[in-house]
C-alpha cells in the first residue's frame, strides 16, 4: 500500500489514523517482534512526562540487559541507504510507544510518529524535537515516523530539526525534495547515529530497524500495519485520500 497525502484531510482523521497505527506497531511489537523480557506500551502523556520519567530512570545501573537470542533480533547493519553519525563535537546537552524491560520496567527505545500537532508552530516542532533528543542523550533509542510534508518551522522535515539539535556539524542535514517524508532511527551512543529511509506518496513503507541497544535492533513492519490502520479509517476519507489530484 503506497504512502497516503494526509494533507488532504483535516487533522482529525490523521489521529484517527495515528491511534489505530500506534496501537497496531504496540501489538505487532508484543506478538513476538520483541525478545524476552522486553514489552511495549502505549503511553498517553502531557507536558514532559517522558522526559520526567527518563530522569528518574538516568542514574538507574547502566549495566547491560539480558537480551534473549531469538531470531527477531539481528546484529547485522540496518537495511537502510542512509546512515549519519554525529561529529565529536555534537552537544551534550501525545501518543508514544514505550519499549520497556522487565528489569526495573526501564524505557530503553521510544517510537513515535509525527502528527499536524507536531508541526503546527514553531514551539511544537521544538518540542517534539527536544523530546527526542533528551530520550537519545539519555541513552535511549528513538524510532520517528514523518508522513507529513515539510513546513514553514521544519523546512528539512522534524528529522531536519531533531539532527541540528544532536549535531554540531558545519554542514546542515538536507532533505531531499523528491522524498520528503522521513523515517529515522536514532541509536543512543557517544556520538548518535541516525539510520534513515526518505520516501514519497505513492511509495511503499519499508521496514526500519528499532534499536534496543546500541547493536541489537528489531525489523519493524511499518507497512503491514500501516496498511491495517489505514483501512480503519472510515471509508468516506479514504475516498477523499485517494481522489486523483
Amino acid at each position: 500500500m503506497p504512502v497516503h497525502d494526509w494533507t488532504r484531510v483535516e487533522d482529525g482523521i490523521f489521529h484517527h489514523f495515528h491511534n489505530e497505527w500506534m496501537t497496531g506497531l504496540c501489538n505487532a511489537l508484543n506478538k513476538g517482534l520483541l525478545p524476552e523480557g522486553y514489552y511495549a506500551l502505549i503511553e498517553q502523556h502531557a507536558g514532559s512526562y517522558i522526559a520526567d520519567v527518563l530522569t528518574l530512570q538516568h542514574d538507574a545501573s547502566a549495566s547491560p540487559l539480558p537480551i534473549d537470542a531469538g531470531t527477531t533480533v539481528t546484529q547485522a547493519p540496518p537495511r537502510v541507504r542512509r546512515r549519519l553519525t554525529a561529529s565529536a563535537v555534537a552537544r551534550r546537552r501525545r501518543k508514544t510507544v514505550t519499549i520497556r524491560h522487565v528489569s526495573g520496567h526501564r524505557i530503553v527505545a521510544l517510537l513515535e510518529a509525527v502528527s499536524p500537532a507536531n508541526k503546527d508552530r514553531a514551539r511544537t516542532v521544538r518540542d517534539f524535537a527536544v523530546k527526542v533528543e533528551d530520550a537519545v542523550r539519555q541513552g535511549v533509542h528513538v524510532l520517528m515516523l514523518d508522513l507529513l510534508p515539510p513546513g514553514r518551522h521544519d523546512p528539512q522535515g522534524m528529522h531536519g530539526v531533531i539532527w541540528e539539535r544532536l549535531t554540531s556539524d558545519s554542514s546542515p542535514y538536507e532533505l531531499p525534495s523528491a522524498e520528503p517524508l522521513t523515517l529515522a532511527s536514532y541509536v543512543a551512543e557517544a556520538l548518535p547515529t541516525a539510520h534513515i529511509e526518505h520516501i514519497a506518496v505513492g511509495k511503499p513503507l519499508p521496514q526500519m530497524p528499532l534499536f534496543i541497544s546500541p547493536k541489537e535492533h528489531i525489523d519493524v513492519p511499518l507497512e503491514a500495519t500501516c496498511q491495517v490502520a489505514y483501512h480503519n479509517v472510515p471509508k468516506v476519507w479514504r475516498t477523499v485520500i485517494e481522489a486523483a489530484n
